[in-house]
């Protein structure tokens, strides 16, 4: 009877305490039993051993395994993400070329030169009556910021040359010395001796 005693006793403090403390000193003596770790070790490699043999046999059956499906998948996800943003910029290069959009933009574009030509125009046909007869650097001041300004540079160039040409016509024609005499650094040039 001392056997039986010693193992009701035995059994009394081990499930004695609470059910916390009680599953924890069963684990941790399942855990220090060497069988048990050394069978848990050989079902995981049993286990890692036909996932590979699993793959060699669906590979040569030119089925996928679920590691090439998983790889497929990301490329699929990587894949449409890329066409999301292709057709956000699609959509974006459409609303900023849309036809009422160019339109738009072109009428403005249209305005704008030809307030600038009415502009031009006008300013062209204001200055040779507005300048002196006998002033043409008056002319000269005129016509530069015009041509500085790029609305029209051949015109701005051709009424600047109108202005100097009727600049030089207006200018008195300077007298060049009588065509006879030679000019005196020539004539006191010493000759060199021989």
């Amino acid at each position: 009877m001392s056997d039986a005693s010693n193992v009701a006793k035995n059994l009394r403090e081990r499930f004695g305490g609470t059910t916390e403390e009680r599953l924890g000193k069963a684990f941790s003596e399942l855990l220090e039993n060497p069988l048990l770790t050394g069978a848990i070790g050989r079902a995981f490699d049993a286990r890692e051993k036909a996932a590979q043999a699993q793959e060699v046999a669906m590979g040569a059956l030119n089925l996928p395994s679920a590691t090439d499906i998983e790889r497929l998948t990301r490329r699929l996800r990587s894949v449409s993400q890329r066409l999301e943003g292709i057709e956000d910029g699609v959509d974006r290069l459409d609303r900023a070329l849309s036809p009422t959009g160019v339109e738009a933009r072109l009428s403005a574009i249209e305005e704008q030169l030809r307030s600038l030509m009415g502009r031009l125009e006008r300013a062209l046909s204001a200055t040779p009556a507005a300048t002196p007869a006998g002033s043409g650097s008056a002319a000269k001041g005129k016509a530069a910021p015009r041509a500085r300004s790029g609305t029209n540079v051949k015109a701005a160039a051709n009424a600047k040359a109108v202005a100097k040409t009727k600049a030089a016509a207006k200018a008195k024609p300077r007298t060049a010395a009588k065509a006879g005499s030679k000019p005196a650094a020539k004539a006191k040039a010493p000759r060199p001796r021989r």
